[in-house]
Order: structure tokens, then C-alpha cells, then sequence
């Protein structure tokens, strides 16, 4: 079995929404186990591009004026990818994080770069393990185990959850070990690309019409962001366009 001596990765990340081929990264939360034993950290606040969303800062509890002057990941891919090595993943719905990170990697790589890992899931974990009728949210899934803490924020988050997965190891590893094992995880993405022209002129010409600005210049949206705002605009969804 792994918990004593596992060396793993626990990741966390903070984003501008769910969705996971247009939202972006904000921030960063890992710890490298190595033996069992934290023994580095890493933390960044990432500037995802455009305004963070009022909904999105109420939530984490990040603001506008804390990613003003954040490096944007391309930024930090190169220092990111250095830490993360070739370890496995630990994360609470690891496969969101996963998708989220892999987009972002191969969106800030050169053309043909590859990322792939394997990870181990804390979300799954409790869902076999914990009694049915408790939620299984990274919060509640502590508090069974008497570990409190605020939510929301990538470190602290990753650092809950290494206790989780150490608490869930202990109680229930050598009962179900292949429950234990890292999988693969899966993602399929594409590399995003500048807004076409088309789209740009659709996109000024719904603008004009609805009397709306964007707090960014249209031409640095990229074509799947472009498209998400288009498609806002069309249903009436005004308020926050970027968010």
C-alpha cells in the first residue's frame, strides 16, 4: 500500500467557472509528498485574461485587484510543469482539476506538446467510504474526520485534502488497496485560437445593436471565448459577458 511512503502531487485549483474549454485558471495550489511528507509547496494567483466575475470573487473570495500585475499561466507553465514532475495527482474530483490543467498547458505549449498523468480521486474516495447521508464536498468530507478550514482557496484546499486522502488511507486502504491505485485521467482538448474574423464582425455587430462594451479589446478573445460571449449575448445573458 501507498499512504506511508506515497510520492504524489496534491493539486488544487481556483477558476473563473466550470465550464472547462472556456474558463480559465486563477489560481494554484500543489504539495509535493514525497515519502508521506510535505516537503514543497507551490501557490500562484493567475491573471486568467479578463474580469473576474462578481459571482466567481464572492466564492473564493479573490478580487479583481489581487490578479491585477498575476503573471497569466504561460507565464508559469514552465516553473508548473518543473513541479509537478512526473507524479501522480491527488485531488477532490481530480479529473475536473485535471482538465482544467491540461487545457491550460496545452493552450500555453508549443503545438503537439502532451500532458498526461494519473491520479487518485478523494471525491470518489469518500463516496465509497463516508455514509451515504453526508455530503461529500472537500469541507464536509474533513469535518467527518474532525479537520475544519475555510474553502475556496487553492492551498488551503490542497492542504485539506492531503489530510483527507492520509485519514481515508488509514481507515480503508488495506481493505479495498485497488481503490488506492492511481488511474489514468482522461481529457480531450484542443488548442484554442485567436477569435476569426468572422466571428470578430458578428461579434462588434451584436455589440453595436445591444448598445454593450467589453472591458477587453474583442481581438485578443480567443475563438471559443468569443463564441461562449456571442452565444450570451444572443440569449440575453448581458450582465457579465466575460464571466
Amino acid at each position: 500500500m501507498q499512504e506511508p511512503s506515497i510520492d504524489a502531487v496534491v493539486l488544487d485549483l481556483e477558476t473563473t467557472g466550470l465550464l472547462k474549454k472556456t474558463d480559465k485558471i486563477i489560481e494554484v495550489g500543489a504539495l509535493k509528498i514525497r515519502g508521506g511528507e510535505v516537503v514543497d509547496t507551490f501557490s500562484r494567483l493567475i491573471d486568467p485574461g479578463f474580469p473576474l466575475s462578481e459571482a466567481v470573487s464572492n466564492l473564493t473570495g479573490i478580487t479583481r485587484d489581487m490578479l491585477a500585475g498575476q503573471p497569466q499561466f504561460t507565464e508559469v507553465a514552465d516553473e508548473l510543469e518543473a513541479f509537478l514532475e512526473d507524479d501522480i495527482l491527488i485531488g477532490h474530483s481530480i479529473t475536473t482539476d485535471f482538465a482544467f490543467l491540461k487545457k491550460a498547458f496545452v493552450d500555453a505549449k508549443p503545438k503537439g506538446y502532451v500532458f498526461a498523468k494519473k491520479g487518485i480521486d478523494t471525491l470518489r474516495l469518500s463516496r465509497v467510504f463516508l455514509p451515504a447521508d453526508e455530503k461529500k464536498t472537500l469541507s464536509a468530507a474533513c469535518a467527518h474526520f474532525g479537520y475544519t478550514f475555510k474553502p475556496h482557496r487553492a492551498v488551503e484546499d490542497a492542504r485539506a485534502n492531503w489530510f483527507l486522502f492520509q485519514k481515508l488511507s488509514e481507515q480503508f486502504g488495506e481493505k479495498e488497496p485497488g481503490l488506492f491505485e492511481p488511474k489514468e485521467l482522461v481529457f480531450s482538448v484542443k488548442r484554442d485560437t485567436p477569435i476569426m474574423k468572422k466571428q470578430m464582425e458578428q461579434l462588434q455587430r451584436l455589440l453595436t445593436e445591444k448598445d454593450l462594451e467589453l472591458p477587453v479589446p474583442p481581438e485578443s478573445l480567443t475563438k471559443s471565448r468569443a463564441s461562449r460571449i456571442i452565444d450570451r449575448i444572443r440569449n440575453g445573458e448581458t450582465k457579465d459577458l466575460l464571466g
